[in-house]
């Protein structure tokens, strides 16, 4: 598929794929359809990717698939129609990564939309907040308190087990388990390696498939894979900030930033190649990405140039 389809195109298509699927297309609408989709190669090509974006959802349970396209559009005023739209214009790499997360992620205990921060108190008194775009788990029993993280981030404060019997209290991701040993601290899953990072206490990584773990002390983070344990290094402060909802950048590269940026706002932010590279020193609010956008603008020789309020790319000025 070509990825430079116009995107006034994809629009369209968007509009006429909701219409096919809303059980109350007409025979002249079908019509229409197809006068329209053999108007020019991109109008084509603009259906053929809708087709098989609906095609993935239509291989998976009705009742998943339609809560999927909701979480895709996380807020209120983002409906169907722009949510088809932003995989049309996101294109195969994105929407790839969509196919890629586990259907259990939208059926999981807890889950936060783009943007949101959720406080949590479990059973045990231990008290969770869980990051914007996050899933995860929560299998308490008779010999074990677990977090099944699926995907995003978790900042976890411990409580001591009110239980008779001391049951651990384990962070399980996809590439191993991250023990508490009494402890204040965060995991990330990302797709290579989950990352832990401990403010006080301790916590004990163990990959999937090591016989050995490492564990880290307070003032300590590292990452693991399903097989192996990353250097152990200084805690990066800066990077937990996000608890109080900002992001503290310091010497930070612009496309490292906006993809920060990125996980708290619905849609597609972007970064030109030509400012990538510029250095970010500066405190910017995650609860109003918006006015992060605007603040980068005022200090930098970039500009922010948006096709809509989904689909924002940040250019030179």
């Amino acid at each position: 598929m070509n990825p430079s389809i116009d995107p006034l195109i994809l629009g369209e298509a968007a509009d006429w794929m909701v219409q096919l699927q809303s059980g109350s297309a007409t025979d002249e609408d079908r019509r229409a359809i197809a006068q329209w989709q053999g108007r020019s190669a991109q109008h084509a090509q603009a259906w053929q990717r809708a087709e098989a974006i609906l095609g993935d959802f239509n291989s998976v349970p009705g009742a998943i698939a339609g809560d999927t396209l909701k979480r895709i559009g996380r807020k209120k005023s983002l409906g169907r129609r722009q949510a088809l739209g932003l995989l049309l214009l996101a294109g195969p790499a994105t929407w790839l990564a969509y196919q890629q997360k586990p259907w259990q992620s939208w059926t999981a205990d807890q889950h936060t939309a783009i943007g949101e921060q959720r406080s949590l108190t479990l059973p045990d008194g231990t008290r969770l907040l869980i990051n914007t775009g996050s899933s995860l788990n929560i299998a308490f029993s008779d010999q074990v308190r677990r977090i099944e993280l699926l995907q995003g981030e978790v900042m976890i404060t411990t409580a001591k087990d009110p239980a008779p019997t001391h049951r651990p209290f384990i962070v399980q991701t996809r590439h191993g388990t991250a023990r508490a040993l009494g402890t204040h601290f965060s995991v990330r899953v990302g797709q290579q390696a989950s990352r832990v990072a401990v403010i006080d206490g301790a916590v004990e990584m163990l990959p999937q498939h090591a016989r050995h773990g490492v564990i880290l002390k307070a003032g300590e983070q590292s990452a693991f894979g399903s097989e192996s344990i990353a250097s152990v290094e200084p805690l990066d402060v800066s990077a937990m900030t996000w608890e109080n909802g900002m992001l503290l950048a310091q010497q930070m590269r612009l496309a490292d930033l906006l993809d920060e940026l990125g996980r708290y706002r619905p849609g597609v932010l972007r970064c030109h190649e030509r400012v990538a590279g510029l250095m970010v020193s500066g405190a910017f609010p995650l609860r109003d990405t918006d006015a992060s956008l605007r603040l980068l603008q005022e200090t930098l020789p970039v500009k922010v140039s948006s096709l809509t309020g989904y689909w924002v790319t940040v250019e030179p000025r």
